[in-house]
Protein backbone atom coordinates (compact mmCIF):
# COMPACT_ATOMS: atom_id res chain seq x y z
CA UNK A 1 0.00 0.00 0.00
CA UNK A 2 1.55 3.28 -1.32
CA UNK A 3 1.96 6.01 1.36
CA UNK A 4 -0.45 9.07 0.75
CA UNK A 5 1.60 12.83 1.00
CA UNK A 6 -0.98 15.65 0.97
CA UNK A 7 0.43 18.56 -0.94
CA UNK A 8 -0.62 21.87 -0.07
CA UNK A 9 0.83 24.92 -2.99
CA UNK A 10 -0.84 26.84 -4.40
CA UNK A 11 1.34 27.57 -7.15
CA UNK A 12 1.39 25.11 -9.84
CA UNK A 13 4.32 24.45 -11.03
CA UNK A 14 6.10 23.59 -7.53
CA UNK A 15 2.35 21.04 -7.14
CA UNK A 16 3.33 19.42 -9.98
CA UNK A 17 7.37 19.12 -9.22
CA UNK A 18 6.20 17.72 -5.98
CA UNK A 19 3.79 15.52 -7.05
CA UNK A 20 5.59 13.91 -10.11
CA UNK A 21 8.18 13.34 -7.70
CA UNK A 22 6.43 11.71 -4.72
CA UNK A 23 4.74 9.71 -8.03
CA UNK A 24 7.91 8.46 -9.33
CA UNK A 25 8.99 7.86 -5.70
CA UNK A 26 6.84 5.03 -4.55
CA UNK A 27 3.86 7.52 -3.22
CA UNK A 28 0.63 8.84 -3.93
CA UNK A 29 0.42 12.47 -3.68
CA UNK A 30 -3.08 14.16 -3.24
CA UNK A 31 -2.86 17.45 -4.32
CA UNK A 32 -4.66 21.18 -2.90
CA UNK A 33 -4.23 24.52 -3.51
CA UNK A 34 -4.64 26.56 -0.21
CA UNK A 35 -5.13 25.85 3.34
CA UNK A 36 -8.62 25.98 3.89
CA UNK A 37 -9.09 23.17 1.00
CA UNK A 38 -6.10 21.54 2.20
CA UNK A 39 -7.69 20.94 5.85
CA UNK A 40 -10.61 19.99 4.27
CA UNK A 41 -8.30 17.13 2.64
CA UNK A 42 -6.70 16.47 5.43
CA UNK A 43 -9.63 15.71 7.30
CA UNK A 44 -11.07 13.51 4.89
CA UNK A 45 -8.10 11.49 4.09
CA UNK A 46 -5.46 11.81 6.89
CA UNK A 47 -2.53 11.55 4.83
CA UNK A 48 0.59 10.00 6.02
CA UNK A 49 2.59 13.06 5.49
CA UNK A 50 1.74 16.63 4.53
CA UNK A 51 4.01 19.14 2.60
CA UNK A 52 2.66 22.39 3.21
CA UNK A 53 3.53 26.13 1.82
CA UNK A 54 3.92 28.82 3.95
CA UNK A 55 3.14 31.76 2.39
CA UNK A 56 -0.34 31.36 0.19
CA UNK A 57 -2.69 33.95 -0.43
CA UNK A 58 -6.21 33.16 1.73
CA UNK A 59 -6.27 30.41 4.15
CA UNK A 60 -2.43 30.50 4.30
CA UNK A 61 0.61 27.81 5.18
CA UNK A 62 0.62 28.76 8.89
CA UNK A 63 -2.83 29.02 9.64
CA UNK A 64 -3.44 25.30 8.44
CA UNK A 65 -0.25 25.06 10.61
CA UNK A 66 -2.19 25.75 13.38
CA UNK A 67 -5.26 24.02 13.17
CA UNK A 68 -3.11 20.86 12.11
CA UNK A 69 -1.48 21.07 15.14
CA UNK A 70 -4.41 21.67 17.48
CA UNK A 71 -6.79 19.21 15.59
CA UNK A 72 -6.40 15.84 17.84
CA UNK A 73 -7.21 14.09 14.73
CA UNK A 74 -4.49 15.69 12.62
CA UNK A 75 -1.71 16.43 15.19
CA UNK A 76 0.32 13.49 14.83
CA UNK A 77 0.55 13.99 11.09
CA UNK A 78 4.24 15.12 10.12
CA UNK A 79 4.60 18.24 8.35
CA UNK A 80 7.12 19.34 6.52
CA UNK A 81 7.11 23.15 5.72
CA UNK A 82 8.19 24.48 2.46
CA UNK A 83 8.67 28.09 1.99
CA UNK A 84 10.38 30.97 0.35
CA UNK A 85 11.01 32.34 3.71
CA UNK A 86 14.41 31.68 5.81
CA UNK A 87 13.78 28.55 8.68
CA UNK A 88 15.30 31.07 10.67
CA UNK A 89 12.64 33.30 9.83
CA UNK A 90 9.92 31.17 10.09
CA UNK A 91 11.15 29.87 13.53
CA UNK A 92 11.43 33.42 15.08
CA UNK A 93 7.62 34.43 14.08
CA UNK A 94 6.49 30.74 15.53
CA UNK A 95 8.07 31.82 18.48
CA UNK A 96 6.18 35.28 18.82
CA UNK A 97 2.83 33.53 17.57
CA UNK A 98 3.13 31.06 20.43
CA UNK A 99 3.20 34.25 23.41
CA UNK A 100 -0.20 35.79 21.73
CA UNK A 101 -2.22 31.89 21.96
CA UNK A 102 -2.95 29.98 24.57
CA UNK A 103 -1.59 26.44 23.49
CA UNK A 104 1.94 26.58 21.66
CA UNK A 105 2.14 25.40 18.30
CA UNK A 106 4.85 22.99 18.12
CA UNK A 107 8.10 23.14 15.22
CA UNK A 108 7.39 21.31 12.34
CA UNK A 109 8.90 17.99 11.82
CA UNK A 110 10.83 19.51 9.17
CA UNK A 111 11.36 22.90 7.33
CA UNK A 112 12.64 23.62 3.88
CA UNK A 113 13.42 26.42 1.78
CA UNK A 114 12.25 26.90 -1.85
CA UNK A 115 13.20 25.72 -4.32
CA UNK A 116 13.65 22.29 -2.73
CA UNK A 117 16.13 19.97 -4.04
CA UNK A 118 14.95 16.64 -5.81
CA UNK A 119 16.94 14.09 -3.79
CA UNK A 120 16.44 16.03 -0.46
CA UNK A 121 12.83 16.26 -0.64
CA UNK A 122 12.68 12.50 -1.42
CA UNK A 123 15.01 11.71 1.77
CA UNK A 124 13.19 13.79 3.90
CA UNK A 125 10.17 12.06 3.18
CA UNK A 126 11.28 8.51 3.42
CA UNK A 127 12.35 9.58 6.45
CA UNK A 128 9.30 10.87 8.21
CA UNK A 129 7.51 8.14 6.96
CA UNK A 130 9.35 5.44 5.28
Amino acid sequence: MKKTVLIVEDELDMRIFISTLLKTSGYRPIMTRDGREGITKAREIHPDLIILDVMMPGEGGVQMYRHLKTDESLMDIPVILLSGVAQKTFSHYLKMLNTRIEASIPEPSAYMEKPPEAEDLIKLTERLIG
